[in-house]
């Protein structure tokens, strides 16, 4: 594929569609052939088009495997954290699908479609096109479209007609927004209008983004309420306890303290169990289970298990999921993940592969090809270090050199981060 320098098409799909369609064939077409093209795609398409043409989509004959069995389906409904909000999500736009010829579509983090709602019509369309219930929409199963797009860029996106990559899509129109869970930052998936390109209105993102932020905050207020709920337990303890202490749920949010600095959050171990583990920027802790979360409070050192065989941490950082970086700490005291942001992603990758350290200024150079934003990379690792304490060091900035890493690259090294424009990064894109 091969960029032009031509400006963006002067043409909205919602000024006139069939002109904008006419005009984005032209782009797919020539760029699908390796031709000029008449004007460049917009930058979210393009990128995805490279994306999904590096990990081997078909443009003539993609499309979804077999949808889940019922099963499945089912198992995949109850853990996506999506259920207990469904009603809001599905009511919230009802009154507007109705009698309309798209379709609703409530998606899980990997793309999966969970539920979906419409009149018959544009259900039996769909069915033809495997958009069904169980279907898998990512990416690298579908080519561009509004559901992968939407998770790989973590942001609201809209595809019409011929910026789908595979061309039977080229008849549609979707929008999609994803809806990330307030207590843990990650996308647990999200909500989608799909019909066909006749469809196509431009407040129809606007729309589905305004409903994924109100799903997001009915989470806010159902994890307010847990915390609520949490405190008024955890208080009269805390009243009593000899030594400082917090109250938190299970992904570490602070419902309450005492004799102990004010914070929002803790990083909890994946396993948290009764016992002591250690907590970054706590140290040691004892764990003791509450109601609907634990009480943490800092070991006395006199106090702290030890003995038996030193234990190595070891850090995992999972590139091998083209959505998301997952990194897991493992020590003595237990075990904890994280979902990397896109940035931490790269830092981390980067530290991974220069175990002996990177300056702010080589950091920089790695991150923009730039070592005067040295300034920018401090700040990006100071928040990072908050994360993971006593793991990644400073002067140089570098993983403890004690800790054993594991990189977990992806299969086809092109998918490697592939977001991340990092001139760090790209080189190893090319390595096998």
């Amino acid at each position: 594929m091969s960029p032009t320098a031509d400006p963006e098409p002067a043409v909205s799909a919602g000024e006139d569609p069939r002109r904008y369609a006419r005009l984005l064939t032209e782009v797919y077409d020539a760029t699908m052939s390796g031709r000029r093209a008449p004007a460049r795609p917009r930058d979210v398409i393009g990128d995805s088009w490279r994306r999904v043409q590096g990990l081997g989509v078909d443009p003539d004959r993609g499309g979804p495997a077999d949808a889940l069995g019922a099963g499945e389906l089912e198992r995949l409904r109850r853990e996506s954290g999506l259920e207990e909000i469904l009603p809001d999500l599905t009511g919230s736009l009802r009154s507007v699908l109705t009698d309309s010829e798209n379709l609703l579509v409530v998606a899980d983090s990997g793309g999966r479609v969970l539920w979906r709602s419409g009149a018959p019509a544009v259900l039996d369309r769909a069915d033809r096109l495997g958009f069904v219930e169980g279907a898998d929409w990512a990416e690298d199963s579908v080519g561009t479209n509004a559901i992968g797009t939407a998770l790989v860029s973590r942001s609201a996106v809209q595809i019409f007609s011929a910026e789908h990559y595979v061309r039977s899509h080229h008849a549609w129109t979707c929008a999609s927004s994803p809806i990330q869970d307030p207590r843990t930052g990650r996308v647990i998936g999200l909500v989608d209008v799909s019909g066909p390109a006749s469809s196509v209105h431009p407040t129809t993102l606007a729309l589905i983004d305004a409903v994924s932020r109100l799903a997001e905050a009915q989470l806010r207020e159902k994890h307010r309420l847990s915390l609520d709920t949490l405190r008024s337990v955890a208080a009269p303890m805390l009243a009593r306890c000899d030594r400082p202490a917090l109250a938190v749920d299970g992904h570490g949010w602070v419902a309450a303290v005492a004799s102990v600095p004010v914070r929002s959050r803790v990083m909890l171990p994946t396993d948290v169990a009764a016992g002591q583990l250690w907590v970054p920027s706590l140290g040691v802790c004892d764990v003791e289970p509450l109601p609907g979360g634990w009480m943490v409070r800092p070991a006395d050192p006199a106090d702290t298990v030890v003995g038996g065989e030193s234990v190595p941490t070891t850090l995992r950082i999972d590139v091998s999921d083209t959505a998301r970086t997952l990194v897991e700490v493992q020590s003595r005291f237990g075990r904890w993940s994280h979902e990397a942001t896109p940035r931490h992603a790269e830092i981390l990758f980067l530290l991974a592969v220069h175990r002996d350290g990177r300056t702010a200024a080589e950091l920089a150079a790695d991150l923009f090809g730039d070592h005067g934003r040295a300034i920018t990379v401090r700040a990006e690792m100071s928040r990072l270090r908050k994360a993971f304490a006593g793991v990644v060091l400073a002067q140089p900035y570098r993983i403890d050199p004690a800790a054993v890493v594991e990189l977990v690259l992806p299969d086809d090294r092109a998918r490697l981060l592939p977001q991340s424009s990092a001139p760090g990064v790209r080189p190893f894109r090319m390595a096998q």
